[in-house]
């Protein structure tokens, strides 16, 4: 059998720890009743059972179980946060702040917003991919009924200063949105502590199912937008996903446990393959998550370097959700003044709880490898 790539890619997705297949798999078959079922012992068996969950997820994010709905995804989770607010809000203002380097989920939004009569500032970064707490602060207004800015960039790991940015809109009792996908489950992050009245964040990219996350709801309750049943609390209707729901508890559970110490040990596999690799340039700051490098190769394409490494290495270009548009350099990079040329150079490599020593040593040498096909010859004398 032919030898499998070795995945770098944990900011894409990240594989089911097998012990939350372990949890889920009693669920699709002996205990596959329905939660919403109130007349009989499946039903209460599946509702225990995703209240438990809910538990788990909550306690994750340092938030109250009742605070918590199950959704089908981040993606869902940022919808239903900023659409329910600026739904709910259009009485007191239609304008709503966010960020140029937003994960697409969040610009499309705004952007269909815009579209509706709701204004939009997109703030601006630096090079470094950081946003300046003062150009955040003078762009609310009277009208102003969100801030949505993410806990972590999903390409270049830097993370915001989300602390600050809870205590600026609590000052403005502003509601303030966070997409914390590539956080939660990696780094410590707390929904009082921080500031943040929602929160969205999915499974996937914490060992846990594809198809279940969360949206965190805080004292801000959005407006409803799936009708049909009044599950989770009216705000969210439809049948639970109770398998992967419950696999989503216990991956909770685990990165509870587990979330430093491989936090720890990842920063250090990340800097000794960055430093392994000769002048590198890293986009973004220091301040990013431990697990993430993004970097520029000397020459050549992003594309064609990763798919002459694809038998040995799945990394990637960017966020998975905007691969498709392959002629279309990332507007994070762009937002933080890469030039076209330089954005489709740029790689990312996400390392995760799975990734071994020997495996970032193998990827290393074939990076090495790549980067010296790409430069001439005259230029390694």
């Amino acid at each position: 059998m032919k030898e499998r790539p070795v995945y770098m890619d944990y900011n894409a997705t990240t594989p089911c720890d097998p012990r939350v297949v372990e949890n889920m798999m009693p669920f699709f078959t002996l205990e596959f009743g329905n939660a919403a079922s109130t007349d009989h012992r499946y039903g209460w068996m599946a509702r225990e059972s995703v209240e438990d969950a809910r538990e788990q997820v909550a306690s994750l994010i340092g938030a109250t179980s009742k605070k918590v709905i199950f959704t089908s995804g981040a993606t869902e989770s940022i919808n239903l946060a900023i659409k329910g607010i600026a739904e709910s809000s259009f009485t007191k203002g239609n304008h709503i702040i966010t960020c140029k380097t937003e994960h697409k989920a969040v610009l499309d939004t705004c952007a269909y917003l815009e579209t509706k009569g709701y204004q939009v500032t997109y703030l601006e970064v630096d090079a470094l991919g950081q946003l300046s707490l003062e150009s955040l602060e003078a762009a609310i207004r009277d009208k102003t009924i969100c801030i949505a800015l993410m806990y972590a960039n999903n390409e270049t790991g830097v993370i915001h200063p989300v602390r600050e940015i809870g205590a600026i809109a609590r000052k403005h009792a502003v509601p303030f949105v966070c997409d914390a996908t590539q956080a939660v489950g990696k780094i410590p992050v707390n929904v009082d502590q921080d500031g943040i009245d929602l929160l969205a964040f999915s499974a996937h990219k914490m060992y846990g199912p594809k198809g279940v996350g969360a949206l965190f709801t805080g004292k801000t309750l959005p407006v409803t937008q799936l009708h049909g049943g009044s599950h989770e609390w009216g705000l969210r209707s439809g049948t639970l996903n109770t398998p992967a729901i419950i696999g989503f508890g216990k991956a909770a559970e685990l990165c509870s446990q587990e979330m430093l110490t491989d936090a720890d040990r990842l920063q250090q596999l990340r800097d000794s393959m960055e430093h392994a690799l000769p002048d590198l340039i890293v986009n973004g700051s220091e301040n990013r998550l431990p697990h993430v490098t993004n970097f520029l190769l000397p020459q050549g394409d992003a594309e064609q370097f990763l798919l002459s490494l694809s038998p040995y290495l799945a990394a990637s270009r960017g966020s998975a959700c905007s691969s498709g548009l392959v002629q279309q350099p990332s507007h994070v990079l762009k937002a933080m003044g890469l030039s076209d040329v330089e954005a489709h150079r740029a790689i990312r490599i996400s390392l995760g709880r799975f990734t071994s020593r020997d495996e970032v040593d193998s990827a290393v040498q074939h990076l090495m490898r790549g980067i010296r096909a790409l430069v001439p010859a005259d230029m390694h004398e």
